[in-house]
């Protein structure tokens, strides 16, 4: 056989396997990209990887270089996708490190410095006067998250009273119990880590329902030990702050949750989508978010990937640029609440969404944002973990559907 008969059958084989791949692009199914997200969600938190001054491993938000700390926030949306991704021993010391530097009036971290420092602001102490206003609740996540895989009684009944101080340590309104920020300058405190960089005052939208997520889970840690009529409470809580969530932010006439009463009162489409998933909306309101969502597709998703905002709009106080971060970039870490609540009215197009996210992957790695070609920090760990959650949870109800 010529060297060029061989050439050309060589040739021949590179267009074919390209051909194949393409085809595979082109009918990837949704179960193939689950499949897909699940695997790499696993590689890069283990990729992630770095050993703390203590010998505790952490797991910063990206692999390699950029976030030289453990991101409390973070951490927690890799357990919410892939917890099996770590060890029983790996969850339980980092549970235990996240607890144990808890400030003494009980606020939650940002993040811990690989030396064991810890840091209560964004902006290693920089931003806002007070701590973070969700670190409390993401410690109690951690902690629920944990005990579900581990079933390590002691280790629960060994933080539960620290789990219960934080919650108490969270910056709340009085008159309607949701999480506040008190309006003035210089800033009090920042709010939902992934909207750090964005002065939002008043009753706060995210951190609320994060905190009624946190009521339900310390009420369901207060059960393993027997604390029955605590744990009654908590819940309850709960269920008071999600009344106050739709009387406070839900706006009829946009079909959305606005983020915030005083400062930032823009529609909050990651939030709308987070209070669907909780099952804080509604029916009607669900509804409502679903058909905006399709409605506003292409002006809300890019490659799969989720704007803060509506289209168009912008942040009234950010620290960053417009189409940049969080003003106006798209991020991957929403995407499973997102779908969870289009499905509702277009299961199709839910579909796709994780496809099209699943492809940029695999064609970009997981960013942490990107807006047009812009790609920002490959290899993040919450846009490969966190959407895995939601996922699910459509599937799952999908499953138990007549």
């Amino acid at each position: 056989m010529s060297r060029f008969r061989i050439a050309v059958m060589c040739l021949c084989s590179v267009f074919a396997l390209a051909a194949t791949q393409a085809g595979t692009d082109q009918t990837m199914t949704l179960p193939e990209a689950v499949t897909w997200l699940e695997g790499e969600a696993h590689r890069i938190i283990r990729a992630s990887k770095r050993t703390m001054a203590d010998g505790t491993a952490a797991f910063p938000p990206q692999v390699g270089l950029g976030y030289e700390a453990f991101w409390l926030r973070d951490y927690e949306y890799t357990l919410e996708g892939s917890i099996a991704s770590y060890s029983d021993q790996e969850l339980a010391d980092a549970c235990r490190l996240f607890v144990r530097k808890l400030r003494a009036d009980g606020a939650g971290t940002d993040c811990v410095r690989f030396d064991g420092t810890p840091i209560y602001k964004p902006g290693f102490g920089s931003l806002g006067t007070h701590p973070v206003a969700d670190g409390s609740q993401f410690t109690v996540g951690v902690a629920w998250h944990t005990y579900r895989k581990t079933k390590d009684a002691e280790l629960l009944a060994e933080i539960i009273d620290f789990l219960v101080k934080t919650m108490k340590a969270v910056p709340r309104n009085p008159a309607t119990g949701l999480v506040h920020i008190q309006p003035g300058e210089p800033q009090d405190r920042c709010p939902y880590g992934f909207t750090d960089t964005i002065g939002k005052q008043g009753n706060v939208l995210f951190c609320s329902l994060l905190y009624v997520q946190a009521c339900r889970q310390l009420g369901d840690l207060l059960a393993v030990l027997g604390w029955d009529e605590d744990a009654r409470r908590w819940r309850e809580t709960g269920r008071r702050i999600a009344s106050s969530i739709d009387a406070v932010f839900w706006d009829p006439a946009a079909g959305l949750f606005r983020a915030a009463t005083v400062q930032c009162r823009e529609h909050d489409i990651w939030g709308s989508a987070f209070a669907v998933y909780l099952g804080v909306a509604d029916k009607e309101q669900a509804n409502a978010i679903a058909t905006y969502f399709q409605q506003h597709y292409d002006e809300i998703v890019q490659a799969g990937q989720i704007r803060h905002l509506p289209g168009g709009v912008y942040w009234e106080k950010a620290r960053c640029a417009p189409d940049t971060y969080q003003n106006g970039a798209y991020w991957a870490t929403p995407t499973g609440w997102f779908v969870y609540t289009l499905d509702l009215v277009n299961s199709n197009l839910a579909d796709q969404t994780v496809i099209d996210m699943v492809r940029h992957f695999q064609a970009h790695g997981a960013c942490e944002w990107i807006f047009d070609t812009r790609r920002q920090l490959p290899h993040y760990l919450a846009s490969a973990a966190l959407p895995l959650a939601g996922i699910r949870a459509m599937l799952d109800r999908r499953g138990k559907s007549p």
